[in-house]
């Protein structure tokens, strides 16, 4: 909330009516000879301004709580998340700071959109965008998903307006509501580092300068995660050039400083991976991107508000001069939020880093819903009914099953993996992947059919992330070593079989972990396995950043983004109508 001269109201209303009556009684008391009482010592004026932020990151549509025993729907055991819950926090928190005479500003650090639930997803994210100008914020970092449908559309949800869209086509509806146009983004989208090849000029504002009392003045540089083109659609960032994150906000330094602002905070769509992650607030032993970028940003640069990883930590990390600089993150899907205090200094207008402070707050949800956001969220529940609805197959069978046979392979798996192998969507440079793998507890629930018919949100219920479809080459040992991960490391416990098409094998219960692939048991499109040579394979966006215990998959290389697997998933089921489940003949057990 910028503070600016329309914001001046303490001379008015009762306290300006005390102070006028104060005045007339000592002007009154020297006419007419009386006593005038001594007036107290003025207090000292303040030696700096206490500023609320509120931050989140990584929200992907995620209007609807997600199911408390979901990764997605609680933090450390506690039920959390649900954008009715968190415009609760969030005010809650803004109310709180209000009362001890603080302003207060909320900021995210990209991903907002992509990715989505379908509640969101079936509106091109329109939803989301209304559900954050309700919370409330004021600026965004542009993250890697808010490219997955372009940057053209990018600037559409920033600047509003519709899609010609066939009305649900392809499962999306732009502009349902008939009555109401999509309005875009109140707040901004910032990227700094993000070009027009052609022109060189920024694709949307690089920065933006909040104003506050006192003279304050905060400048927040919006930096999307470099490496965007090589984890997003080539068609989405066409014409566009992303530069280094560091080089570009040092660069953006002395102009800002030679505007007159000395407070600056950075919020950067890349993270970082601590050690432990229910470690919310701290961050030990972290590690990634965010650690080299925080030690060689600018000093001038006085906070960090990070994302990408869907971790959430809150560090202290040294800035080049030596001096600790506060990195933070908020998890994902609106489960945390980062409330910082940011104490500046009213003689320097630069931020005291002694005493400023943040907190990693969970979003529970033991506090009312806010009205606003239920009445958004059951708007769109009833509108995207139609395409939840949506017949896209039959199947033959009263359901699929995820249930797994003895050696952990199961029906829906092998259909799951069949679709993304079929999907067109990841073949690029001509290479089309020959094996698919997919993470059994990627699949939420069994194929249902009403009749024998399966809808978009049956099919949607059973893969319900939204998760991208990436392809990349891993030579022969690096998929045993990925074989092998199924059964060790975090998976010695708990054997966590991966589901597959393209490629048999056959694996020994007795055998110890390491070795318990049978040696010359693996077959690719019918041909043994060969050690030296390089396979394309596909697998999801989660389990090619080494989710699951399976880092083998961050070891591949020439890693392509494609479309997301409900697409694969359901394209498949309408490509293949009616579909017969299949024989569990692709993993086998024994010595």
């Amino acid at each position: 909330m910028a503070f600016t001269g329309r914001d001046k109201t303490w001379l008015r209303g009762p306290r300006a009516v005390g102070l006028l009556a104060a005045g007339a009684a000592v002007v009154l008391g020297l006419a007419t000879g009386g006593t005038v009482t001594q007036a107290a010592p003025a207090k000292p004026k303040p030696t700096h301004t206490q500023i609320q932020l509120l931050a989140l990151n990584d929200f992907h549509g995620n209007l609807a709580p997600n199911p408390a025993t979901s990764s997605g729907g609680n933090v450390n055991g506690t039920p959390a998340g649900g954008a009715e819950y968190l415009a609760t926090h969030l005010e809650l928190a803004r109310a709180a700071a209000k009362a001890q005479g603080q302003e207060s500003v909320t900021v995210a650090a990209g991903d907002l959109i992509g990715a989505s639930p379908l509640l969101s997803a079936a509106f091109h994210d329109e939803p989301t965008i209304e559900a954050m100008n309700e919370m409330g914020l004021d600026a965004t970092s542009v993250g890697n998903h808010e490219f997955d449908e372009g940057w053209h559309e990018l600037l559409r949800m920033q600047t509003g307006g519709c899609l010609d869209d066939g009305d649900g086509q392809n499962n999306q509806n732009s502009c349902p509501d008939l009555k109401a146009e999509f309005e875009g983004a109140k707040f901004d989208y910032l990227s700094a580092n993000v070009f027009f090849e052609n022109t060189q000029r920024t694709l949307l504002d690089p920065y933006t300068v909040k104003k506050f009392k006192n003279g304050q003045k905060i400048a927040f540089i919006g930096m999307t995660l470099e490496a965007t083109p090589n984890i997003v659609t080539k068609a989405g960032v066409e014409g566009l050039t992303f530069k280094d994150e560091v080089e570009t906000a040092n660069a953006l330094v002395p102009k800002l400083k030679e505007q007159g602002i000395q407070s600056i905070v950075v919020l950067l769509h890349e993270g970082g991976l601590p050690s432990d992650p229910r470690a919310f607030n701290s961050c030990p032993g972290i590690s990634g991107p965010i650690t080299d970028i925080a030690k060689n940003l600018d000093p001038a640069i006085d906070a960090i508000i990070s994302g990408h990883t869907h971790q959430a930590y809150n560090c202290s990390i040294n800035d080049p001069a030596g001096k600790p600089r506060l990195v933070t993150s908020a998890s994902s899907f609106g489960k945390i939020f980062t409330e910082v205090r940011l104490s500046i200094d009213n003689a320097t207008h630069d931020v005291d880093r002694l005493n400023t402070l943040a907190n990693n707050r969970i979003v529970t949800r033991d506090v009312p819903k806010d009205p606003a956001l239920t009445k958004l969220i059951t708007k769109y529940q009833t509108l995207v009914a139609p395409i939840e609805s949506k017949v896209i197959g039959h199947i033959t069978t009263p359901l699929v099953s995820r249930t797994p046979d003895d050696s952990q392979e199961s029906p829906l798996g092998n259909l799951i993996a069949d679709a993304q192998l079929a999907d067109p969507s990841t073949v690029t440079n001509g290479k089309t992947p020959v094996v698919a793998f997919m993470n059994p507890g990627g699949i939420r629930a069994d194929l249902a059919s009403t009749g024998g018919a399966v809808t978009f949100g049956q099919a949607f219920t059973v893969q319900p992330f939204n998760n991208f479809l990436v392809s990349m080459d891993m030579t022969g040992t690096q998929i045993k070593a990925l074989l092998e991960q199924q059964f060790s490391g975090a998976n010695q416990a708990a054997n966590k079989v991966l589901q597959i098409a393209g490629i048999t094998y056959t694996w020994n219960p007795a055998a110890a972990p390491g070795a318990k692939v049978v040696a010359g048991s693996i077959n690719i499109a019918g041909q043994p396995l060969v050690d030296g040579t390089t396979y394309r394979i596909v697998t999801n966006n989660f389990l090619s950043d080494g989710g699951d215990g399976f880092p083998a998959f961050t070891t591949a290389t020439d890693k392509f983004f494609g479309g997301l697997d409900i697409d694969a998933f359901a394209n498949y089921l309408t490509a293949h109508d009616p579909y017969t489940p299949g024989p569990t003949d692709r993993i086998s057990i024994g010595s």
